[in-house]
């Protein structure tokens, strides 16, 4: 009987780190679900961020393969997008 190695804590960062950004994108997803069409990309952007760190358990780096580090770059583009949407909203209602 093999014993499973432990995981290292690079894997253990990044399950929890998945997790994290699952459990962000299901309550946007809540939060968000009323207004405009774009708002879905939000919660979705953080779901694939939460699936490129599960990646990212497997290849050990956020630059490899060149596609996942495509994969995190387009989110925080969204994340930034959003944000500064969020921002510039508050300041015509402020």
């Amino acid at each position: 009987m093999n014993e499973a190695e432990p995981l290292s804590v690079h894997a253990v960062f990044n399950y929890a780190e998945a997790g994290l950004w699952f459990v962000i994108a299901l309550v946007l997803a809540v939060r968000l679900r009323m207004g405009r069409p774009w708002r879905w990309l939000v919660p979705a952007a953080f779901g694939c961020f939460g699936v490129s760190d599960l990646i990212e358990v497997q290849t050990g780096a956020w630059w490899e393969p060149w596609w996942l580090f495509v994969l995190k770059a387009a989110c925080v583009l969204v994340f930034l997008l959003a944000w500064l949407a969020f921002r510039r909203q508050g300041k015509r209602h402020g």
